[in-house]
């Protein structure tokens, strides 16, 4: 009979995710000797090596690769006994871990937070902020349990719950305000400045405008932040998601206005593993999301309406 223990397929599992001993075992709060013997009699109760060590690095042998998968089904499994446990009490309590993409997390968590600690005040939240295949993949392996996403992600393995829908709005030099609002076959002809590769919004705005990515019509950077003030600098424009507007366009002389309809959109929304024990409770969850984000529209909207420029068209 082989002798493992959830810590050391823990222990694993971080290895293979940070692929170096000193960065699993601050993720994993031990000391790196402590993790590294806990690896050895692991590789000792299996009867095979799972790890390729070097000085800087690691790699999972054959055997380990072969193992991964089976160690974090396994894991998933433990985490789920314990989310059917807390979903059998009258009250939710306990961990929550929720995923949220970047354009998203800076303008709803704040409001999220507040309003979770008041409707479940015994919740120990904690939040992930990554682009949206790292999320999904986290959510399938039960490293999350929900995520805040631009939807549709069609994982059939997911639930997926629309909560509410926003427009993309142009941004641009304040010298254009008050100008004609371009179509988007004139974005085309512009200098546009988007989000990096990886991240769904700029995919979005990619195919309003009918483009291809190409370094040499585009500029990109890997916050909304830097975006508006690249634009406020005179560098070009960008589109900008309306909940972000507000806060994004606080201290940078850029002139907002919405594009003619149809107006581009996202569809914001929480998603769950549909064998999730904590689905009850999570579409309780996602009503008080929602209920943020109405509140943080209105805040916005105010907010818009008593600035002296930067008005959308």
């Amino acid at each position: 009979m082989i002798n493992l223990t959830l810590r050391q397929l823990r222990y694993f599992d971080a290895l293979a995710r940070h692929g170096h001993f000193g960065r699993a075992a601050e993720a994993c709060a031990i000391s790196q000797p402590a993790l590294s013997m806990q690896i050895k009699e692991m590789e000792a109760a299996l009867g095979g090596q799972l790890l390729e060590r070097n000085a800087r690095q690691i790699a999972l042998t054959r055997f380990g690769e072969e193992l991964i998968g089976r160690v974090r089904d396994i894991l998933r499994s433990v985490d789920e006994l314990g989310d059917f446990a807390r979903a059998s009490r009258d009250r939710f309590a306990g961990r929550l871990r929720i995923g949220m993409i970047p354009t998203v997390a800076p303008y709803l968590l704040p409001r999220v937070i507040g309003n979770l600690t008041q409707v479940h005040p015994e919740l120990d939240i904690q939040v992930r902020e990554a682009l949206t295949p790292r999320l999904i993949q986290e959510l399938s392996e039960g490293r999350l349990d929900t995520a805040i996403v631009a939807l549709p992600v069609s994982e059939p393995s997911l639930t997926e719950v629309a909560l509410f829908s926003e427009d993309f709005l142009l941004v641009r030099p304040l010298k254009d305000e008050g100008t004609p609002v371009p179509s988007r076959e004139m974005l085309r002809e512009m200098r546009l400045l988007l989000l990096e590769e990886g991240h769904c919004f700029r995919d979005q705005a990619l195919s309003f405008c009918k483009m291809q990515s190409s370094p040499r019509e585009l500029l990109d950077a890997n916050s909304l932040s830097t975006l508006v003030q690249m634009v406020s600098a005179g560098v070009g424009v960008t589109l900008i998601p309306e909940m972000a507007v507000s806060v994004e366009t606080r201290s940078a002389a850029v002139s907002v206005a919405r594009f003619k309809k149809p107006q581009p959109s996202r569809t914001i929304g929480m998603v769950w593993r549909k064998t999730s024990p904590l689905a009850r409770q999570l579409t309780q969850i996602s009503d008080v999301v929602l209920s943020a984000s109405k509140a943080r529209g209105k805040q916005a909207a105010s907010s818009r309406n008593s600035r002296p420029n930067g008005r959308p068209a």
